[in-house]
């Protein structure tokens, strides 16, 4: 049985980042263990929250577990909070990698053209570093041109120049990539790089009005969980989009998006 783990930030309140993941890909038949990289009061567009950094329980983490000879079939990266603790997650999934494991990086730092409340400059250049291991990358538009360094369209941009912006994430260091939440000729897209096949796709779709939070981490465990079932990246890409859109029609009646969505009442979504 193919298992997976999730080094990612735990919201105390707000199912988002772990706490959406977690019984998405538990539900769809993979076991998956975490590590936090930190743990967070709330979800910070509350705009005051308190967080703990967990870098040196990290750093003391991976010993043991190379000691008692645990291995996973993938990992998934998430929110990072300084060089030390991106250095030792990147050295750890490297390791990983070379015995068979796949990595998943989602670049967490901002959307709507703008950083997240607490995100850095500097976090930028982690989630670079992050990238460049990574089988698989996928930012939203915003974190995409940052991780690029190209401006912000808020008009949106051409097929060319989605293109371009893949082959950035790839000469960065990604084997693949994909980039949700992105206007393309006028329309919204989630559009993608596979190496695998040598291609790119470009799947459209509807918006829904409101900002919910943690979306990009169910789109996120939808995927990988699809590609850990065996499914192609293209088709495991329209399938995480069309749950995270039936997961939003479901709960648009919610008078708070910031706490995010209750995963475990859309779990047959699934």
């Amino acid at each position: 049985m193919k298992q997976i783990l999730l080094i990612n930030d735990v919201a105390g309140y707000g199912k988002v980042g772990m706490a959406a993941m977690l019984p998405i890909l538990s539900y769809m038949g993979i076991p998956a263990f975490n590590l936090p990289t930190a743990l967070v009061s709330n979800t910070l567009d509350y705009g005051e929250f308190t967080e703990l950094d967990t870098t040196e329980y990290m750093r003391r983490v991976f010993p043991i577990w190379k000691r008692l000879g645990f291995r996973f079939d993938a990992i998934c990266t998430g929110l990072m909070f300084n060089p030390l603790q991106a250095q030792l997650v990147a050295e750890y999934c490297q390791a990983q990698a070379q015995e068979g494991c796949t990595v998943f990086v989602d670049p967490v730092m901002g959307d709507g053209g703008r950083l997240y409340n607490g995100i850095t400059q500097q976090q930028v250049q982690l989630m670079r570093h992050m990238v460049s291991v990574a089988h698989l990358t996928m930012p939203n538009y915003t974190e995409a041109c940052f991780l690029a360094g190209v401006p912000f369209m808020q008009g949106g941009i051409t097929r060319d120049e989605g293109r371009h912006l893949l082959d950035s994430m790839v000469q960065i260091g990604a084997h693949s990539a994909i980039i949700t939440s992105s206007i393309i000729d006028g329309q919204n897209h989630v559009c993608g790089y596979d190496a695998d096949t040598d291609s790119y796709f470009f799947h459209p779709y509807e918006e829904i009005p409101g900002l919910f939070h943690g979306t990009g981490d169910i789109f996120s465990a939808v995927l990988i969980g699809s590609l850990m079932n065996g499914k192609p990246l293209s088709e495991s890409t329209r399938r995480a989009m069309d749950v995270v859109s039936e997961m939003i029609d479901r709960n648009r009646d919610d008078v708070d998006y910031k706490r995010g969505i209750f995963i475990e009442r859309c779990l047959d979504l699934l």
